[in-house]
């Protein structure tokens, strides 16, 4: 639908932006928010369409589910207050994963349940179990567990996350490094999103990144490779540790001192930031144009230059006339009716005289010569 000539249509389905993708389903309308590839959107629009909460009728199905889908949220239990939140949720985040249930029997042995109904998330290797008193609301909980707890990570990935309220620690890594620290440094914290995940895993997603571009124009720096930076997503602010990283334990140490508040914290929103912001776009911009083609850039750039400069040039060397008309009608505002009379007569009085001495003046100098040639 073109949304500019339909734009009562739009407004009413909430289009802000141009491309928009949504599902109609119902009365309810879904936002299709992931990578714009022709299998991510097919995918989507399988996953909406069908069901909010899928049934899992065997351990066969349970197993073909599990190796098919990086997390797997699953309810387990008969009918209840909870499975009704369960619902509610599912209809909600269904855009960004799939939700199932199940009876006790078709899990695995080795889950062991510490009461039902439950739900339950499939990830990372494990199982982890929904806590009403300890995680809050559910809806709060799946979309905070719907990554894997360690991910590779991109700018889209970023934006993803902004949406979790975590903060993301990641490891600035080279992939091609040939001296095994990027490697090192990777290691290190996928071992802490594992080993400390009970510690960590509310506050913070795990991640490493290949390359420094990307951080680099986020944070309007530059961090070096390789190293940690945790960023927070949500008002743009960035911490670095105060020493190189080489070991788990001053990794640890060093997330613990962002979770308690004395790191440093850089960057953020405010409004001397945003004016920084502006300035970094715009000159990131210009230096893109002339590094891509150099020729573009001096035409784009140097005719609006050159033409605002021989303005400039034009309006400070034009010559000023004489302001004397200016002086005089300066002085006639300041004077009544009559002065102004007054003043115009003494003026044409003093036209009539000037001929008269000039002649004067003239008869005065040709008299000595006269007087000479006689």
């Amino acid at each position: 639908m073109d949304a500019t000539a339909y734009s009562g249509t739009a407004s009413e389905f909430g289009v802000r932006g141009y491309p928009t993708i949504k599902l109609l389903k119902s009365d309810l309308a879904y936002n299709y928010k992931g990578p714009r590839t022709k299998d991510d959107i097919i995918e989507f629009a399988n996953r909406v369409a069908g069901p909010a909460v899928r049934a899992l009728p065997s351990k066969q199905m349970f197993e073909h589910m599990l190796k098919r889908h990086d997390v797997l949220f699953v309810y387990v239990g008969a009918e209840s207050p909870l499975k009704e939140k369960y619902n509610d949720v599912s209809s909600e985040l269904i855009v960004y994963t799939y939700f199932f249930s199940a009876s006790e029997g078709v899990l695995p042995e080795s889950v062991t349940l510490p009461e039902l109904p439950a739900v339950v998330v499939f990830k990372d290797g494990s199982y982890f179990t929904y806590d009403e008193y300890e995680d809050g609301s559910l809806s709060s909980w799946v979309n905070k567990e719907r990554f894997q707890g360690y991910l590779q990570l991109d700018g889209f990935t970023l934006y993803e996350l902004g949406e979790t309220g975590k903060l993301v620690a990641i490891a600035i890594i080279d992939e091609k490094d040939p001296t095994g620290e990027s490697s090192r440094l990777k290691t290190s914290i996928q071992r802490v999103a594992k080993e400390y995940r009970d510690q960590f895993n509310r506050d913070f997603q795990f991640g490493h990144m290949d390359g420094n571009e990307y951080i680099n124009s986020l944070i309007m720096g530059e961090v070096t490779v390789p190293s940690v930076i945790i960023l927070n997503t949500s008002n743009e602010q960035y911490f670095l540790p105060t020493e190189p990283i080489e070991t788990m334990e001053q990794l640890v140490q060093f997330i613990n001192s962002v979770l308690n508040g004395s790191a440093q914290a850089y960057g953020g929103d405010s409004f001397i930031q945003r004016i920084k912001r502006v300035a970094f776009d715009a000159r990131s911009t210009i230096m893109s144009v002339f590094r891509s083609s150099p020729v573009l850039g001096c035409f784009l750039f140097g005719l609006p230059l050159g033409v605002i400069s021989l303005m400039c040039y034009g309006i400070c060397t034009v010559e000023s006339d004489d302001g004397s008309d200016d002086t005089d009608l300066l002085k006639r505002e300041g004077l009544t009716d009559e002065e102004e009379e007054e003043e115009e007569e003494r003026r044409c009085a003093a036209e009539l005289e000037g001929p008269e001495e000039e002649e004067e003046l003239d008869v005065e100098e040709k008299a000595p010569e006269e007087k000479k040639t006689d």
